[in-house]
C-alpha cells in the first residue's frame, strides 16, 4: 500500500522561505513520477512541481514558482522535498504531494491523474 507522509509547512511572512518533506514507502519510488500541487481555499488543486524518476531527473515547475521554488528527490532515502524561497502571500496554499507510476510528459502535471496523495500541509505567507 502506497503511503506518503508529509511534513513542514506553517507560517511565514512575505519573503521569507520554507521547507515541505515528502517520505514514501509500499512503493518502489525510483519507479514512480512525484509531483507537488497546491489548493488555495475556492480554488482547483493546482500544479507546483514534477520530478522525473530519477534522483538526479529534470525538474519542471509551474510559472509562477519557477525561479523561487526548488524540488529535490532522493531515490536512497524515498524522499520528496520542495524548498520554497521568496514566498508571496498568492503562494498561500494546502501543499500536497502526489505519486503515480504511469504518468507521462504533460499528463504529470493534471492533479487528476494522480492516485497517491500525501496529508497535506498548510503554507500561509503573510503579507
Amino acid at each position: 500500500q502506497v503511503q506518503l507522509v508529509q511534513s513542514g509547512g506553517g507560517l511565514v511572512q512575505a519573503g521569507g522561505s520554507l521547507r515541505l518533506s515528502c517520505a514514501a514507502s509500499g512503493m518502489t519510488f525510483s519507479d514512480w513520477v512525484m509531483a507537488w500541487f497546491r489548493q488555495a481555499p475556492g480554488k482547483e488543486r493546482e500544479f507546483v512541481a514534477v520530478i522525473s524518476r530519477s534522483s538526479n531527473g529534470r525538474i519542471y515547475y509551474s510559472d509562477s514558482v519557477k525561479g523561487r521554488f526548488t524540488g529535490f528527490r532522493d531515490n536512497s532515502k524515498n524522499t520528496l522535498d520542495l524548498q520554497m524561497n521568496s514566498l508571496k502571500p498568492e503562494d498561500s496554499a494546502v501543499y500536497y504531494c502526489a505519486a503515480d507510476a504511469g504518468l507521462w510528459g504533460g499528463q504529470r502535471t493534471l492533479a487528476h491523474n494522480y492516485h497517491n496523495w500525501g496529508q497535506g500541509a498548510q503554507v500561509t505567507v503573510s503579507s
